[in-house]
């Protein structure tokens, strides 16, 4: 089954339909969602609409889980806290009631799916080879996908050999049919790899592949629909950077 797998959305609805549009033209079986579906961007409820629609599997993020009320606010950054409750104010009774039955993993798919990490699926950024080697120890499947780091990565241990990782780039293809592996597909909305484009996986579960892709969006619509929400405007600024 080819699956493409899409984590870190936050309300960027420009992103997410340039993403799906991608995703239409490669043909993917499935669309898999880590979650952080809101939060940050300016159109909530249009990108929880459209995971609605598209995803076959999501997840819960820590951004949805604060929208939702699970999460207290001062957990987060200035920025992402005032963007959580702008939120709260602006979503849909329907789009919570969405993000209400989400769960932050997902373990009965051909591979693990976290938000976070098998240890902690909800806050763990797993960006170093020695966190990745700890969370390998726990897994229940010899592939998973992890999201929350904004970062398209990905970790793999072979046999009697400790856990290697680097960032990847764009169009990257990896054979995941020997060893065990961590793969981040980025973010679509809110990318911090210092590339703007959005960030998408394409995962092969049956010839065990998997493909970065990155795709061109409308940069400038996304950050203009922050500011005319009045959110803080360091959140439009970092999207021309990938930051």
């Amino acid at each position: 089954m080819r699956v493409a797998v899409v984590s870190d959305i936050h309300g960027n609805r420009h992103a997410l339909e340039a993403v799906l549009d991608a995703v239409e033209a490669v043909t993917a079986d499935e669309l898999w969602c880590l979650g952080d579906i809101v939060g940050y961007g300016a159109d909530p409820d249009a990108c929880v609409a459209l995971i609605r629609r598209y995803a076959t599997v999501s997840l819960v993020g820590n951004h949805d889980l604060a929208v939702r009320g699970d999460l207290p606010l001062d957990e987060f950054s200035r920025g992402a806290e005032l963007a959580a409750r702008w939120t709260r104010e602006q979503i849909s009774q329907e789009s919570l009631d969405y993000l209400a039955q989400l769960e932050p993993q997902k373990l009965d798919e051909a591979v693990g799916l976290y938000h976070a990490s098998p240890r902690d699926p909800v806050w763990e950024y797993v960006l170093s080879p020695l966190q990745a080697e700890l969370c390998i120890d726990v897994l229940r499947h010899r592939v998973a996908c992890v999201g929350h780091s904004h970062i398209a990565l990905s970790f793999t241990r072979g046999a009697g050999a400790p856990a290697t990782g680097e960032t990847r780039a764009a169009d990257t293809f990896l054979d995941l049919s020997t060893g065990e592996w961590l793969l981040n597909p980025g973010s679509v909305g809110q990318p911090r790899d210092g590339d703007p484009r959005a960030a998408w996986l394409l995962l092969d579960t049956d010839c065990w592949t998997a493909a970065y892709h990155r795709t061109d969006y409308d940069v400038a619509g996304a950050a203009a629909a922050i500011r005319q929400a009045r959110l803080p405007d360091s959140l439009a600024e970092r999207l021309p950077h990938g930051q």
